[in-house]
């Protein structure tokens, strides 16, 4: 349940703390005092968009933070395991901050959460029920999760949404690789064509690279025959060259050694050094042998490149291993062609055994809806009754359909409101007082279904009064026996039957208008219903009336 509720510097409310009780609480305030405000505020807990206009001071930041306490259901506190929820047994702490630079961050146990778990979270700890959702009563897909509550679907349907998108899945692999079957089938004799060029120059690894180098060797011999020659002739072929000189040194240096004992070393580093440089003319000299400048051989490389060239422009490409993956592509695909059958029939097996599995849990859904709508149907008449629904029909029309992500079904209610009326949708022939009714009545009977801590209703009961008035009290009445109820009402047969009662109300200081919200004492409460019975006038009969009303509301 909600039981505590900060709110700052949001809307006209500069700074707000509220302390809720068990069973049924009451909301009422003039209209323009700021419901409205408080109920915004609760909708960001729930996840809702944040806009910066709300910020009440547009330099600071605006909190809300909501207190609940156990129990939770068993689904709530799964969902926080997967998903490595912050959790504590006896209280769950939820905050929403919006900066003023449109930053929303959101908190659960003051761990930072994504909007997404928020929202989850959320909408395992409160509902909202505003007039607005009234309409809601006429949409397809929320029919069907009234009927999916009733029936407690959840899990399966978790399972089967898995198996669904494993068809889907399936299915889209087996179009599209049918398609590039056919496109390739079309293509069959070019793809064959550019495997055959690719094939016949049978491209090696590194292979360009060392043609381009080989090129530009055989291109200039002359020039580099030139270079080995000059090299040559400063090693060992040209006058004084350095095996000469080195020789020289080397005479120099044993002399030397004779009467210099720190030099005994050097003719030995000198003929080492003789050595190498005798290695590298020999080197050079090889070198030279094997160039030779034959206009065969270069040409040869430049055809071989040419190739290359060409068919990496046709392919797009840059690199011979570039065409080796082409010719590999190319050869899966008339692989993939000639076995295109094969391929098909088991894509098209693995799609058709997804879609049975599918099938299978979409019919046990289907069971289970189908008991749950006569369930519902009768509990609806029932609930109904009460509340000046004497004639109600009820017909819930649960149709095959094609899968899809929510089953394989429609759903459709139909209603009639009066004797000899026509079933029709709801939309098509109910009053705004009889939508209202019917609303109250399907949340009074899914609420234990769908075990929500806290509901609230905000001016469920508009369109009706008198004695309906007070039947739809005395139902929100009995819903608090089991969870929960706050209603924000403008009508004082539903106000008396609170547990507690607060009032929204607006007040100016020298600066700026403020909402704020106190909860009222006895005294306070009798004023406040006097108030609803007879307008703003409060004298000894309204007060009177008032406390009659609520010794009548005792429970």
């Amino acid at each position: 349940m909600l039981r505590t509720l900060q709110i700052s510097n949001y809307a006209l409310i500069e700074k707000l703390n509220l302390d809720f009780e068990p069973g049924f609480n009451i909301i009422t305030g003039e209209t323009g005092a700021g419901k409205s405000i408080m109920l915004g505020a609760l909708s960001l807990i729930l996840g809702e968009r944040a806009d910066t206009k709300s910020l009440r001071n547009p330099e600071q930041k605006a909190i809300i933070e909501a207190r609940f306490t156990s129990p939770w259901n068993s689904a709530l506190l799964q969902y926080c395991r997967e998903n490595d929820i912050e959790w504590f047994d006896d209280e769950c702490i939820v905050r929403r901050e919006i900066s003023p630079n449109s930053r929303s961050r959101a908190f659960i146990n003051d761990s930072p959460v994504t909007l997404e778990h928020l929202q989850n979270v959320a909408k395992h700890l409160v509902d909202i029920h505003s007039q607005h959702q009234n309409q809601l009563l006429a949409s397809p897909h929320f029919q069907l999760q009234i009927i999916d509550s009733i029936a407690g679907n959840s899990s399966l349907l978790n399972e089967y949404l898995l198996q669904y998108n494993s068809y889907r899945k399936a299915l889209r692999k087996f179009h599209e690789t049918r398609k590039a079957i056919q496109q390739a089938a079309s293509d069959q004799e070019y793809t064959r064509f550019l495997l055959t060029q690719l094939e016949e120059l049978a491209p090696q690894p590194g292979e360009q690279i060392q043609l381009e180098r080989q090129r530009e060797l055989l291109a200039n011999v002359s020039e580099v025959k030139e270079h080995i020659n000059n090299a040559l002739m400063a090693i060992s072929d040209g006058d004084s060259n350095a095996l000469q000189l080195i020789g020289a040194a080397t005479s120099h240096t044993e002399e030397l050694a004779g009467v210099l004992t720190e030099a005994e070393q050097l003719p030995e580093r000198l003929e080492s050094v003789r050595i190498e440089l005798q290695d590298i003319a020999e080197t050079l000299s090889s070198f030279d042998s094997a160039l030779s400048a034959d206009p065969d051989e270069l040409e040869a490389v430049e055809n071989r490149l040419n190739r290359i060239y060409e068919l990496e422009h046709r392919h797009n490409v840059e690199s011979t291993e570039s065409l080796i993956e082409i010719k590999k592509k190319l050869s899966g695909q008339l692989s993939q062609i000639e076995n295109s059958e094969e391929t098909l029939q088991e894509l098209e097996k693995e799609a058709r055994g997804a879609r049975a599995l599918a099938r299978n849990t979409a019919k046990e859904i289907t069971r289970k809806r189908n008991d749950a709508a006569k369930l519902f149907a009768g509990k609806l008449l029932e609930t109904a009754s009460p509340l000046g629904m004497q004639n109600l029909r009820v017909e819930i029309a649960i149709e095959p359909a094609e899968l899809s992500a929510t089953g394989a079904d429609t759903v459709e209610f139909k209603f009639a409101f009066n004797k000899n009326q026509p079933l029709m949708p709801v939309n098509a022939g109910a009053s705004g007082g009889e939508i209202s009714r019917l609303m109250l009545s399907i949340k009074t009977i899914i609420a234990s279904y769908m075990q929500l801590p806290t509901i609230i209703f905000d001016e469920v009961d508009t369109g009706v009064s008198g004695k309906i008035a007070d039947q739809m009290g005395r139902m929100m009445s009995e819903i608090s026996n089991r969870i929960q109820v706050m209603a924000i009402t403008h009508l004082p047969q539903v106000a008396a039957k609170g547990n507690a009662h607060y009032k929204v109300y607006k007040f100016d200081d020298e600066q700026a208008t403020h909402t704020s919200v106190k909860k009222l004492l006895p005294d306070e409460r009798i004023d406040e219903i006097a108030v609803m019975l007879s307008g703003s006038i409060v004298d000894e009969t309204a007060r009177a009336a008032s406390i009659s009303l609520l010794k009548q509301s005792v429970k």
